[in-house]
């Protein structure tokens, strides 16, 4: 199942939710820093022990105050033209949290918009690399529920329109 929901991220009422984060895992803009300030300093704490993470990966802490039980925090690409591998990229963003969920039996993700804010992935290349890797995953985990929170009108509007399209 793939919801579509427009709003802020760290509301999200599942088992997880996914932090577009940097490299550190530390903590910054946007929804990083809107998933650290929500979830309190443990959510730092436990990411200063986790040793950073690399692009594409992802990596998992609880959720202290927010109300999902678990942060997935996954590095996206910085888009640099779309010829240094960016796609493929994005792409194990999304594969390597849904593969990390499935590990810890999390049946419930929430996944902002990735790469598309300060990394500046294009949106409309970055939603349908989202959709299409979400869907292919759901094929071989029907059981799993992923929603795309939205945080703007502009994006909201791209994927209800990805999605009528998959």
């Amino acid at each position: 199942m793939i919801a579509l929901r427009q709003g802020d991220i760290t509301i999200f009422e599942g088992e997880a939710i996914v932090n577009a984060a940097n490299s550190s895992l530390l903590g910054g803009g946007g929804v990083d820093g809107a998933i650290h300030k929500s979830a309190g300093k443990g959510l730092l704490e436990e990411c200063k022990i986790l040793g950073g993470c690399k692009t594409g990966e992802a990596k998992i802490t609880r959720g202290y105050n927010l109300k999902a039980q678990f942060v997935i925090h996954t590095v996206g690409p910085v888009w640099q033209g779309g010829s240094w591998g960016e796609a493929e990229l994005l792409a194990s963003c999304y594969k390597n949290s849904l593969q990390l969920a499935v590990e810890k039996g999390i049946k419930s993700i929430a996944f902002p918009n990735i790469s598309t804010g300060i990394y500046r992935f294009p949106k409309e290349e970055a939603g349908k690399i989202a959709v299409q890797t979400v869907v292919e995953f759901l094929h071989k985990h029907p059981d799993m529920e992923v929603y795309f929170y939205c945080f703007d009108r502009e994006n909201y509007a791209l994927y209800s329109r990805l999605l009528k399209e998959n």
